[in-house]
Formats: C-alpha cells, sequence, structure tokens
C-alpha cells in the first residue's frame, strides 16, 4: 500500500484536545512498510479494566476529547485509537486498501499484539461497534464489559435505514469531502467551527480521504457480503456473551436507533441493565452528551471492578 501520514502541524492547537500520541505499527497485508497507529492513553496506570474507545466514520478520538477528560477524571483508565485512514494515524492512499477484515485487523494488531491490553471495556460507536463488536465475539474472555453506543452489526440480511442511504450517496458523489460539514450533519446540538476544524485536520487535501470514502461501501448491504458470514459468527458469539452489555443509544439517530432493541434482546448481558438513551442527542452522541455518555462509562467500570 502506499501510504500518506498527514503532517503533524495540522493538529497543532486542536480545541479541547492536548493528549499526545502514543505510536504502535500494524502490519500492510500487502507486505509494504508497517502502518503507524495513533494511540491515546489517559488515566492511572494500575487495578482495574481499560476502557477502549473506538470512533467511526468520518471521526478520529478527537470525538471522544469530553469522555475521555471525564474518564480520566474520575480515575478510569482508557486507551483511544485512531482508525487507520482517520485522524493521525497513516492513511492508504487507495479506496481499494480499505476492508472491513483489514480494519478489524489493524485495531486487534494493535491493541492486543503491540499493546499487549487485556481486561477490557468496549466503547464503540458507529464503525468502532462494528469492529469492536467482532473483537468481543472472538475473544470475550478479554472484554469484562461493553459499552455499545449508536452502533450495531450489520449482516446484510436486512437493508439499511434510508438516511444511511443517503449518507452513502453523499459520500460516493461528492467530488470534495467536506469531513467537518459531515459531522455537522449527525450532531442534533451543532458543531462549533473550532471542532469542524479538527474533524478536518487529519485530511489537508482530497487524496488523503480515502478511508472516509471507503467505509460506507465496507458496510454489509447484501447477505453475500465478503464480510456477512463473519458477522453472523459474531452474532452467534454474542448471543453467548453474559458478561454486563450495555446500550447507550441517542434518541435522534435514524441510522442506528433500530438496532437497540435487537442488541438487548439478543446478548445475555443486556439483561436487566439499566439501558441509558441520552436525550437531544444525534449520530455523534459523543458531541453532543459528552460527559453524560461519559458518567454512564464511569458507572459500568464502577460495577465490573467490585
Amino acid at each position: 500500500m502506499r501510504l500518506l501520514r498527514t503532517p503533524d502541524e495540522r493538529f497543532a492547537g486542536l480545541a479541547g484536545f492536548g493528549h499526545e500520541p502514543v505510536y504502535v505499527e500494524v502490519s500492510d497485508p500487502d507486505g509494504g512498510s508497517p502502518v503507524r497507529v495513533a494511540t491515546y492513553r489517559v488515566g492511572p496506570d494500575g487495578a482495574g479494566p481499560t476502557v477502549l474507545v473506538l470512533h467511526g466514520e468520518p471521526t478520529w478520538s478527537y470525538l471522544y476529547r469530553s469522555v475521555l477528560d471525564t474518564l480520566a477524571g474520575a480515575g478510569v483508565r482508557a486507551v483511544a485509537v485512531d482508525l487507520v485512514g482517520f485522524g493521525r494515524s497513516d492513511k492508504p492512499a487507495e479506496v481499494a486498501d480499505h476492508s472491513y477484515a483489514r480494519h478489524v485487523a489493524w485495531v486487534r494488531e494493535a491493541v492486543v499484539d503491540a499493546l499487549g491490553l487485556d481486561d477490557l471495556v468496549l466503547l464503540g460507536q458507529d464503525w468502532g461497534g462494528l469492529i469492536g463488536l467482532r473483537l468481543v465475539a472472538e475473544a470475550p474472555e478479554r472484554f469484562r464489559a461493553v459499552v455499545a453506543a449508536n452502533t450495531g452489526l450489520p449482516t446484510g440480511d436486512h437493508d439499511m435505514p434510508e438516511p444511511w442511504w443517503r449518507f452513502r450517496r453523499a459520500v460516493e458523489r461528492a467530488e470534495s469531502l467536506d469531513v467537518g460539514r459531515l459531522v455537522a450533519s449527525g450532531c442534533a446540538r451543532g458543531l462549533d467551527p473550532a471542532a469542524r476544524a479538527a474533524y478536518d485536520a487529519p485530511f489537508p487535501d482530497e487524496s488523503y480521504k480515502a478511508g472516509p470514502r471507503a467505509m460506507p461501501l465496507l458496510v454489509p448491504t447484501r447477505p453475500d457480503d465478503p464480510e456477512t458470514e463473519a458477522n453472523r459468527a459474531a452474532w452467534e458469539a454474542l448471543g453467548r456473551y453474559a458478561r454486563p452489555f450495555l446500550l447507550a443509544f441517542s434518541d435522534s439517530d435514524p441510522i442506528t436507533g433500530p438496532m437497540a432493541p435487537v442488541l438487548r434482546e439478543h446478548v445475555p448481558g443486556a439483561v436487566g441493565l439499566e439501558h441509558a438513551v441520552l436525550h437531544g442527542a444525534g449520530h455523534f452522541l459523543q458531541e453532543d452528551a459528552g460527559s453524560e455518555l461519559a458518567s454512564i462509562v464511569v458507572g459500568l467500570v464502577r460495577e465490573v471492578a467490585r
């Protein structure tokens, strides 16, 4: 793969995000140079689970800035990961360089092989759930609990909602992809100019945007999708996951909202929990209700750490 690397100066002076990256390397499945992945660590080392924080399309770990600050302030350790193609991570230059399976493998390699993390609590939203739930299904013993936030695990056996199809068509047809505008459109409470600029920062020009352009194309939308069988197997495994599985969905996300009751009924670990509905929040609930989401995660971490 041909890799692009966003210049560091693009990330100077970001509003509300002062976390310095810790870089790890993962493999190029085509046999080329290692791919650099940015991770961010907050909170104390020591006993207790680590919250694994995974973002989605087309954001990066900046999305979780208020969540990370709240977790750190509560004494909870967390590690956020910029997906390959996003944030400070390296950016494969071609849309074809991206696949669902590669993104799962890259996160697994970064988290398990490079960082050696175990005893985790997943916090995944959007693609952070599509990837993170696959990891939970593969190695449930590694995850003490899960927080699924505005996410799901599509298999292509059911059609995606029309708002998602509109988003996919907009990304496909855009001559110039306005990432900041896309994020703003998923926020119910608006997005200030400084935050929009931070979402644009990883992409100096169109050549860096293969990741954001690719991800909508990788969601399984038909029963014979390349990742359908893997996701069906993950659903089967999640049907045996008995550790706490907490849903924290917003009330204003037409894309993922229908997935909440499906997960709640399917995963044994969801039974008996008080699941959260974040009111007045859109798809990017971290922007609209980050402190509230973080408080939910802190409560779960403290419960499972007893």
